[in-house]
């Protein structure tokens, strides 16, 4: 199962440093949105491949919290920015 779980984090950490690229360069707000979300949610994968891997489940109960305060952080970054461009769907 280890090695299993060591390729899989490899993975995860190529598709973070893609996705850390993509947060660098992206020409608009909301592609480093979906960058930073997509960061979020890799490391939430993380967290869990790491707590099966290694049997501490207290990572899964940080998965859980970073998967909320992401999912909350990126609904209130999509409602600023739908604000900003005026563009609030009433």
């Amino acid at each position: 199962m280890t090695c299993f779980s060591d390729v899989v984090l490899l993975v995860l950490a190529m598709g973070l440093v893609l996705s850390l690229i993509r947060l660098a360069k992206g020409p608009s707000l909301a592609d480093r949105i979906v960058a930073l979300d997509l960061m979020a949610t890799i490391t939430v994968a993380v967290a869990g491949v790491y707590s099966v891997a290694y049997r501490q489940t207290v990572f899964l109960d940080v998965a859980i919290v970073l998967a909320l305060i992401s999912f909350v952080g990126t609904v209130g970054i999509s409602v600023y920015m739908g604000i900003k461009t005026g563009k609030e769907g009433r």
